[in-house]
């Protein structure tokens, strides 16, 4: 500690070191060392042949001295406090007998009290004293070797503080990106829809969106930014506000509004930095799908009969030229034809042999669950797509069922 406390009326205190009575010294340093996991403090001789060990836990809290006993050997514990005159006179004041004042001297190790102690390994500032049942007790200030054991302390405790820190933010990070996706779903009279997004860490770069484009229209988004973690959720984050800051002209050029999209992504970003996206505009009244794929992967429309279509990219990435074109597809869905949107976590989810889940699963596990509400189709799918791998998942899984309805 530092000598900012030093003031203050109740000093720092704390154990600092523990004689540990041992029948073998090399047997009980390998019992702390190896299975405790402790490290080695301070392994010395005495001037009488006598050898001191002491071990510390990883954080540096105590010392135990692994001591080899001499016949009714008392406890010995020792406190470390910064203000030694100080923690003297209060606990003097409160009737412990000390067996002298504070010294400017190092305290010995071994008995601490024992005629004929060592040459000394720590102390500073010290004195001594009994409790009721003759248990030896010192009272030390900071030297060169409480200062080592107490910036490993402080080590410990800022790495822990600097961890909670992190996660804590990491947290905020978590619920930020949440209100990222859909909080409303605007109602339609022709499309059923739902989406899901589960990360593989607390933050990811899959997006998926919903927006209300007006005149009966509805823009479904599905997006998946290169890269993971924190700086995918910022990059996600930045694609987001581009598709709803620019959406105004999406109804009527939609090629148009994804070029400001992209822009604004070269712009902000680093050079690194693309996202593969797809982004459909659906017509309420007349079941008319207009969309771009940019360098995603192809949407699927099963249809009513159970055939499968590809809407495959029309478009590269976004965010890494700046002089970008894109085209636009159509696609016309009746009643009972569905829409799914989806990223490769889901795709290329993997066992532990390396196979993927792939496309053709995935059109087979829309075929079968064809009748659940979309909802209940996500639930399904990402169901299937964990019990296929059974590995820990790697990336992130979105993905978002639209299926048509006469109105």
């Amino acid at each position: 500690m530092g000598n900012s406390h030093s003031s203050r009326p109740d000093p720092y205190l704390r154990i600092h070191a523990v004689n540990v009575y041992v029948r073998d010294q090399d047997e009980s340093l390998r019992f702390y060392l190896d299975q405790l996991g402790f490290v080695l403090a301070f392994d010395a001789k005495l001037q009488s042949g006598q050898r001191w060990v002491a071990v510390a836990p990883p954080d540096g809290t105590a010392v135990l001295a692994l001591v080899a006993p001499k016949p009714d050997s008392p406890t010995s514990i020792i406190f470390v406090t910064e203000n030694v005159p100080a923690k003297y006179r209060e606990w003097r004041e409160r009737g412990v007998r000390f067996s002298h004042a504070p010294r400017l001297r190092r305290v010995h190790l071994g008995h601490p009290g024992e005629a004929g102690t060592e040459e000394p390994v720590w102390g500073g500032v010290f004195t001594r004293f009994r409790d009721v049942d003759g248990n030896s007790f010192a009272l030390v200030g900071f030297d060169e070797v409480t200062h080592e054991i107490e910036a490993q302390r402080r080590a410990v405790a800022e790495r822990q503080e600097a961890e909670r820190r992190v996660a804590q933010e990491l947290e905020i990070a978590t619920q930020v990106q949440a209100r990222l996706f859909p909080q409303t779903q605007p109602r339609l009279r022709t499309l059923d829809y739902a989406g899901i997004c589960v990360q593989a860490r607390q933050v990811g770069g899959d997006y998926y969106d919903y927006i209300d484009l007006g005149q009966g229209r509805l823009g479904l988004v599905i997006g998946d930014i290169a890269g993971k973690g924190i700086a995918a959720a910022l990059l996600m984050a930045n694609l987001q506000a581009n598709l709803r800051s620019q959406c105004a002209t999406a109804v009527d050029e939609p090629g148009r509004f994804l070029q400001s999209v992209n822009r604004l992504f070269f712009e902000n970003t680093i050079e690194a930095a693309y996202a593969t996206l797809f982004f459909a505009e659906y017509n309420d009244r007349s079941g008319r799908l207009r969309y771009a794929n940019c360098g995603h992967l192809p949407a699927l429309v099963v249809r009513s009969d159970g055939s499968c279509e590809r809407l495959d990219p029309t478009a590269t990435v976004v965010g890494i030229f700046s002089d970008w074109e894109c085209s636009v597809g159509e696609c016309q869905l009746t009643p009972g034809d569905m829409l799914t949107l989806y990223t490769d976590g889901i795709t290329e989810s993997f066992t532990a042999s390396g196979e993927d889940f792939g496309e053709r699963r995935l059109i087979e596990a829309l075929r079968q669950s064809r009748e659940l509400a979309p909802q209940a189709m996500l639930a399904s799918i990402v169901d299937q797509v964990r019990r296929f791998s059974g590995r820990e998942q790697h990336d992130d899984i979105t993905l978002v069922i639209a299926r048509c309805r006469a109105g």
